[in-house]
């Protein structure tokens, strides 16, 4: 099989599907790999790095595209990039469909094969392809509030860090998933006091086990939520919010809670989502002002992390991808029925239920349209 690795082009997006060691275990199983000139520089990997590993440099995506039969990516597609599907060609990416409606018309009509890294599951129901990125994210999150309560930056001048003789910071992390307990784990060892918030007792149970004495863990309902919002300094959202919901968990009302200054590290970054004043930014214009809170919504937050992102996200996909090349993907997912999960598009066909209900579109089984 030929595998494709392109530039991502996302604004200030530097990550890279695969290493220059990931090309070296591909070619050895007799696949060749194309790389797009420029594409691992971000990450500091060098085009003449891939070459060594036995990549081969094209200059440019239509060439990539045209000759590849699987194209190994980060990020979604973007409409530029449409132009290049055509039938039966593999995407192996972060898809996100419900997201992107135009992105699911392009994969259905070009009849392009779509496999979502973040449906991808595990014999525990876990996201392996998910959880590397969310890990990233939460910890650079908190990182990013590190930054941002300092004075310089129009923070309320704030050291994130137990300091003797000072008011110890306070961080509220709503969610204890991946995201929130990574965030956690960083904040705590930075001396702060941590209330992580969630509605699952099982997933604050299973944190427990992995967090210090000096976090806590609260049942998340509105009074426990009010609660920390008036206390806080920084408030750290990493729970997904479903796109069909209208409802906020922080509503704008709940801000004036809050203390004059105080920031909120969106990881998440649904606008208007969990977080009803949450908006979108860049890694250029991070920031902005509502009712005297300052809120960071950068939505892809590992970017500022390239090198090890990239190095942990190969290291999680490339299993997965050599199966799908060495067996040929319909086989591949036949066989793997995790794999077979993170199917979005397969012969014109919409293979992901959530997808098709938000959009209003007709959709089927994977199994269905692998006729298995």
């Amino acid at each position: 099989m030929i595998i494709g690795i392109p530039k991502e082009i996302k604004k200030l997006e530097y990550r890279v599907a695969c290493t220059p060691s990931g090309v070296k275990e591909i070619v050895s199983h007799g696949h060749k790999v194309l790389v797009e000139k420029g594409a691992g520089v971000g990450s500091g990997f060098s085009d003449r790095e891939y070459e060594e590993q036995g990549a081969e440099i094209v200059d440019s995506p239509e060439e990539l595209y045209k000759r590849s039969d699987l194209i190994y990516k980060v990020k979604e597609l973007f409409p530029e990039e449409f132009k290049y599907l055509r039938e039966n060609l593999i995407i192996f990416t972060y898809i996100h469909s419900n997201a992107h409606r135009e992105q699911t018309d392009a994969l259905l009509e070009s009849k392009a094969i779509g496999i979502a890294y973040e449906d991808v599951t595990d014999e525990n129901g876990e996201f392996p392809l998910l959880k590397p990125m969310s890990v990233i994210a939460g910890k650079g999150g908190f990182i990013a509030a590190l930054n941002f309560t300092q004075r310089i930056h129009g923070g309320n001048g704030i050291l994130l860090s137990r300091i003797d003789g000072v008011r110890t910071p306070e961080i509220t992390i709503i969610g204890a998933g991946n995201s929130g307990v990574a965030a956690a784990e960083l904040a705590a060892a930075f001396g702060n006091k941590v209330t992580i918030l969630d509605i699952s007792s099982e997933k604050l149970e299973k944190a427990r086990k992995s967090l210090p004495s000096n976090v806590e863990l609260l049942y998340s309902n509105k009074a426990n939520l009010e609660m920390c919002l008036k206390r806080t300094d920084v408030l750290i959202n990493c729970i997904l919010w479903p796109k069909w919901r209208k409802d906020h968990l922080v509503t704008r009302d709940m801000l004036k809670l809050m203390k004059k200054g105080a920031l909120i590290v969106d990881v998440a970054c649904d606008d208007a989502g969990a977080i009803e004043t949450t908006r979108s930014t860049s890694h250029d214009d991070p920031i902005y002002v509502v009712d005297g809170v300052t809120h960071y919504c950068v939505d892809n937050i590992p970017s500022a992390f390239s090198q090890t992102a990239t190095t942990t996200l190969c290291n999680a996909t490339l299993p997965y991808l050599l199966e799908i090349a060495d067996k040929g993907v319909k086989q591949a997912l036949i066989d793997n029925k995790y794999l077979r999960r993170g199917l979005t598009t397969y012969e014109g066909k919409l293979t992901l239920e959530e997808t098709g209900r938000k959009q209003n579109r007709p959709y089927v089984t994977p199994e269905e349209a692998l006729g298995i």
